[in-house]
């Protein structure tokens, strides 16, 4: 039963030629302890005969399954109890939150133990009652280790070290886990230097006592000192070895985390995983895929770090390579693989790959989750199939706000305001609250449709009725609606009072205006917006051509050449236009 063998144990009990008390006693404790709470329940109701250890277990048990008035029923059929009895009723009083519950039955209590006074100690301290907790703490004739740790623990872990320093002080007899307390609270509270100081001070440390503080100097960008600790180690770990290598990694510091790996004998795949998650943050490709290629052992995880790291560092279709070469392996793609390479697909022109991807994820059977179909929807719609991404989304069991923001944005990055609009109509029927990323999408598809009073009103919505407060990307989409409509004054007076509110106005929210003012030939206004993009983007070869361009169009060539001449002086070129295109089959 303890190993979880509970057919077997099942087996050996029917088998067994005569059956006693301790026998069922032992069968009744292993059913709860394994969770199969009404099983333990039938056997309890079968048992010919019990005894008192019989009726403390089914307590326990019904009681940490969350059966209180069970546990009640059989407490108060019981003709004779012991202290473990009226233990197991304030243990189980307190694990279901009734603290009123646990400390009336403890006063009831004709004889009581140091456990029975742990229980109320403890409990109180996990309801956060510190205060009563130590009056209790006080009123003990008779203290143990138990006793005085986990009063220091709470303590400790609500900030109040003085306190839980003056109690560790107090305490006639230390072992290693209320020394563990105390480095553990120090670490809590970031005094690193104390924790130190106690660590030394610890007559015997186990290996919590190791990990406790290099995790801790970690946690402190100590990385340094954290490698010196693991060292000295005596019996060092695969988990303190990773916790140090993401300390590093986090720090930037992922070549040394690498040349550290390669020397200890202590690594495993989810230590190189790690450095293959961290060269793909500091964007080194290469390197990234140099380690995997030289991995031992691999797991589907690092497979799918992998296709997720080139996709996002803009090497999709050698993302979708390793995918390829992920099913030749034998590893099957999971939820986070499936998704991975989705996002990789919604940055190819074609629909190939993408329907090809569909149809695996439909054989194995993943298409039920949420993720992947949000990843379906979002691959559709940034191709432009928007009638197979609105069929994947009619398709799906549940919504999220990804699902609802995915065909949203889909329809206004389309041109299709209306369908975008319904979908936020319908959004707001359901218990799915709208996010920014969910105003962008109707924002834009106002202004594509040149809907400047529903602009402004879904603007106001979003800050009074749903307490987001507008980015950057909520501002472009209103003045560029503005702008776009030749409502270019009160765009500039929008802009005014952003600034009039504190709020600094981005390049991208000038820029809007910028092309607002080129359609609309507006020269005075276009110029104060275009300088004041290149007051933030000097090298922005785009504001330049549109600034010389409006100057050409109103006959100004003087004005033009400088600005042409502006560029040659800072050394700014045009880009080149590069593209992507299939012809049959080939790219």
């Amino acid at each position: 039963m303890k190993n979880g063998l509970i057919q077997e144990a099942q087996n050996l009990f029917d088998k067994m030629p005569q059956k006693n008390v301790v026998s069922w006693n032992t069968m009744v404790r292993g059913y709860f302890l394994n969770g199969f709470f009404s099983k333990a329940i039938a056997m309890f109701q079968e048992m010919p005969e019990r005894d008192i250890f019989t009726c403390n277990i089914v307590i326990s048990g019904l009681m940490h399954g969350h059966d209180v008035q069970g546990a009640r029923q059989v407490f108060e059929g019981m003709v004779c109890r012991d202290v473990v009895t009226w233990n197991a009723m304030i243990g189980g009083y307190f694990i279901n939150g009734m603290l009123d519950k646990g400390l009336k039955i403890f006063e009831e209590m004709p004889v009581k133990d140091v456990i029975s006074w742990n229980l109320v100690i403890e409990g109180l301290v996990k309801c956060g009652k510190l205060d009563l907790a130590e009056e209790y703490f006080k009123r003990m004739s008779y203290r143990d280790v138990a006793s005085w740790t986990v009063m220091i623990s709470g303590l400790a872990k609500a900030g109040r070290m003085a306190d839980a320093c003056k109690y560790f002080e107090e305490m006639p007899v230390k072992d290693v886990r209320a020394w563990n307390v105390m480095l553990e609270g120090y670490i809590g509270i970031e005094c690193v230097d104390l924790a130190e100081s106690i660590f030394h001070e610890m007559p015997e440390k186990d290996l919590d006592s190791w990990k406790l503080l290099i995790n801790g100097l970690v946690r402190c960008r100590r990385i340094v000192n954290a490698l010196g600790y693991f060292m000295k180690m005596p019996t060092k770990c695969c988990k303190t070895l990773d916790s140090i290598l993401l300390g590093l990694i986090r720090n930037g510091h992922v070549k040394e985390g690498h040349a550290f790996l390669e020397k200890q004998p202590y690594n495993n795949v989810v230590s190189w995983t790690n450095i293959v998650v961290g060269y793909f943050g500091i964007g080194e490709v290469r390197c990234a895929v140099k380690v995997f290629e030289s991995m031992p052992i691999r797991d589907v995880t690092v497979w799918n770090v992998m296709i997720r790291g080139l996709g996002e560092t803009n090497f999709g279709e050698e993302g979708s390579k390793f995918f390829i070469r992920m099913k030749e392996s034998c590893f099957h793609p999971d939820e986070a693989t499936f998704t991975s390479i989705l996002t990789i697909c919604s940055n190819l022109p074609s629909l190939d790959l993408g329907n090809q991807i569909h149809a695996q994820i439909v054989k194995s059977g993943l298409n039920h989750f949420t993720a992947i179909s949000n990843a379906l929807v979002t691959m559709y719609e940034r191709c432009g199939n928007m009638h197979s991404a609105l069929l994947e989304f009619f398709s799906m069991q549940k919504h999220d706000v990804i699902s609802w923001n995915s065909i949203i944005c889909g329809f206004a990055h389309h041109g299709n305001a209306e369908k975008a609009l319904e979908m936020f109509e319908r959004m707001r029927l359901t218990d799915v609250k709208p996010n920014h990323i969910t105003f962008i999408g109707v924002l834009s598809a106002c202004g594509h449709a040149g809907l400047v009073d529903k602009g402004k009103y879904y603007f106001e919505y979003m800050k009074s009725k749903c307490s987001l407060q507008p980015t950057t990307e909520h501002y472009t989409c209103i003045v560029d609606l503005l702008g776009r409509f030749g409502l270019i004054n009160e765009a500039m007076s929008f802009l005014n009072q952003m600034r009039a509110d504190g709020i600094e106005v981005p390049a991208s929210v000038w820029g809007a205006l910028l092309g607002a003012c080129r359609i609309h030939n507006n020269m005075e206004l276009g110029v104060i917006a275009a300088e004041r993009v290149l007051e933030k983007e000097p090298h922005n070869s785009g504001i330049y051509l549109i600034l010389a361009e409006m100057y050409l169009s109103c006959g100004r060539r003087d004005e033009a050449e400088s600005i042409r001449a502006r560029m040659e002086e800072k050394g700014v070129r045009k880009q080149q236009g590069r593209s992507w295109v299939e012809a049959n089959n080939s790219s």
